[in-house]
């Protein structure tokens, strides 16, 4: 959650204006942020008449986006404020979604509160309790806990219990009722075989991360019946899967079994993990795509610009944060989203990391 300005000697302090709050908020800090006089800012926060709603409502919003808490009597005016949870932004696909949905949010006239988990940081339920303190009309979860198997689910039936409107993107829990918004992984872990089998290849890894997460689990499950079909049989092609991290390094190391089991094909579970496979085919001395074809998945930002640029399974990402945005405000609205999971159709985007298998 992102924090403001902390207290210093020369901030200014209107009578009232720190009631409520949990620090001096720098009048100065707020007008800029808000495009508004200082006075206009003193008048919000002492509740004194002659101002707008609108400019209350941007005044409120800087105060938000600045990390102070609003004055107490003016709490209730927060219901335009959405929380958006994701797991990082070190990877680029969870900018991507938050983007869209923030953009997405603003049209709508909702103030969206990113929270980011970081390593040893603030974890998904401490931003949870901040964003019910701060009174908001809903939460979006973006890849989160939902999508961990092995998390326990009831912290998310507290929330709907509680008639919080609640949207999740990427994973699903069958016990929690609420809108569910996924990429299919299964189509997408096909649509990457038959593309690696379509050009020769007939030893075909996959390496992707721990199974304990759902879009994992999906995609491990999709590979294993795609070999099973009686055309791919036919023709000879089998696969061996390696499960490590969702990152770069981990890429780099399930890649690095993979080619001792003699693949010349690998299907990776991120396009991190795909750079991660490209990298150890490299430092192998194999060409990509001449002796390695990799595909990655997300078709994340900039992707297309590595080297080679990485063939990809894309992410509908504008649908599906679309798609969660209207969810929510729908919840919010009272007009009851249906509780189920709405799959999206990835697209398999190809470029020059995947090529003909070479003859053996």
């Amino acid at each position: 959650m992102h924090s403001g300005p902390g207290p210093s000697a020369g901030s200014a302090r209107e009578p009232g204006s720190g009631t409520g709050t949990g620090k001096r908020a720098r009048l100065v800090d707020i007008a800029a942020q808000a495009g508004v006089s200082e006075a206009t800012v003193s008048r919000v926060l002492n509740g004194r008449p002659g101002v707008s709603a609108p400019t209350v409502q941007a005044v409120l919003t800087a105060l938000d986006v600045l990390g102070y808490e609003r004055p107490t009597r003016l709490r209730q005016r927060s219901a335009g404020l959405v929380g958006l949870v994701v797991p990082e932004l070190d990877n680029p696909i969870f900018p991507a979604f938050a983007q869209v949905i923030e953009t997405t949010c603003g049209q709508h006239g909702y103030t969206p509160v990113l929270c980011t988990q970081t390593p040893g940081g603030v974890g998904e339920d401490e931003y949870v309790e901040m964003l019910l303190d701060r009174g908001v009309s809903g939460i979006i979860f973006v890849s989160g806990l939902h999508a961990d198997v092995s998390t326990d689910t009831s912290r998310y039936q507290k929330l709907t219990g509680r008639g919080l409107p609640v949207v999740f993107v990427n994973g699903y829990v069958s016990s929690v009722e609420a809108p569910f918004v996924s990429t299919d992984d299964t189509v997408a872990t096909e649509l990457a075989i038959h593309h690696l089998a379509s050009l020769g290849h007939r030893r075909i890894g996959f390496a992707s991360g721990p199974d304990r997460y759902v879009p994992a689990r999906r995609k491990l499950a999709a590979f294993r019946a795609c070999l099973d079909e009686p055309a791919l049989q036919s023709n000879g092609v089998t696969g061996i899967v390696e499960q490590s991290l969702f990152s770069v390094e981990g890429g780099h190391a399930a890649a690095v079994r993979l080619f001792d089991e003699g693949v010349t094909g690998v299907v990776c579970g991120s396009d991190l993990m795909a750079l991660g496979a490209i990298r150890a085919a490299r430092q192998r001395g194999l060409d990509v795509p001449g002796d390695i074809s990799v595909v990655g998945y997300d078709d994340s930002p900039l992707i297309a610009f590595t080297d080679p640029p990485l063939t990809s399974v894309r992410q509908p990402v504008h649908a599906m944060g679309l798609a969660a945005v209207r969810a929510l405000i729908d919840e919010i609205n009272g007009h009851g989203a249906p509780r189920a999971e709405y799959l999206f159709r990835p697209e398999l985007v190809v470029r020059g990391s995947t090529g003909p298998a070479r003859p053996r």
